[in-house]
């Protein structure tokens, strides 16, 4: 009997080229996952996550997947799935699913977390986990700003150059929440949406904190707005502080 097969994933990207499989050679976390599943069912098994991530980026709740024929335990897949993963991946939590279920087509909201190390000296355990920025930033000043991205927004300005872009691509997306919480020498930005375009959680990242260090005036990101245009935007935040933290269905 066919099975519909969701995973929750968790994995540290720093030693990935992203989430989608590549040409050969390239390290992939969904590669080494299909690696691991032909290994346990000895076929290829196309592996559909909910959404890439860029090299670099880290995942609590990446979401995928597989459908198969086979009649073994949820557990005993899960178990068999991290006995032969890599250590820089694990499968959180697996479920039965119908069959018409998508993992990037249901999606209904997702939340990720940035994560801003903000004082003079880096961090060498985290710095693969983090940004470091080592000038102050005004995190009043950037909640002030947050505001104007609340809501359903074109977000051209914030969308990086994708090669699979077209002129008539939708980049209208809603997001429904943006927070930013301090702690000692941490600030932590959490954006939850329906959808997200190419880099944009990061280049809203890397905008705030230019305004929030003066290097951009107060008010720019309604400006930034209405410009549809990525130049008008700041800088892209760098990779490794974004974490995809959850994905809702």
């Amino acid at each position: 009997m066919k099975r519909n097969i969701k995973l929750t994933i968790e994995y540290d990207g720093t030693d990935f080229e992203g989430w989608q499989i590549q040409k050969k050679g390239h390290r992939t976390v969904q590669g080494e996952i299909e690696k691991a599943l032909r290994q346990i069912f000895k076929k290829s098994t196309r592996l559909i996550g909910a959404g890439r991530t860029d090299s670099g980026v880290h995942a609590f709740g990446q979401v995928a997947h597989f459908k198969v024929h086979s009649k073994m335990e949820l557990a005993e897949i899960q178990r068999a799935l991290n006995a032969n993963l890599p250590g820089d991946i694990v499968v959180r939590q697996i479920a039965a699913v119908p069959l018409n279920f998508h993992a990037q087509y249901k999606v209904k909201t997702k939340t990720y977390r940035y994560t801003i190390l903000n004082r003079w000296e880096p961090s060498a355990q985290l710095r693969n986990f983090c940004w470091h920025v080592p000038r102050p930033v005004n995190v009043a000043l950037l909640r002030r700003e947050a505001k104007e991205l609340i809501g359903r927004k074109n977000f051209r300005s914030f969308m990086a150059a994708d090669p699979a872009f077209t002129k008539d691509k939708n980049t209208v997306r809603t997001v429904q929440s943006l927070t930013i919480r301090k702690k000692a020498d941490f600030i932590y930005i959490d954006i939850t949406g329906d959808g997200f375009l190419y880099k944009m959680v990061r280049t809203i990242t890397g905008t705030l904190v230019q305004i929030g260090q003066g290097r951009l005036p107060p008010g720019s990101i309604k400006n930034i707005l209405r410009k549809k245009d990525r130049r008008f935007a700041g800088y892209t935040a760098k990779p490794q502080g974004l974490c995809l933290l959850e994905i809702k269905y």
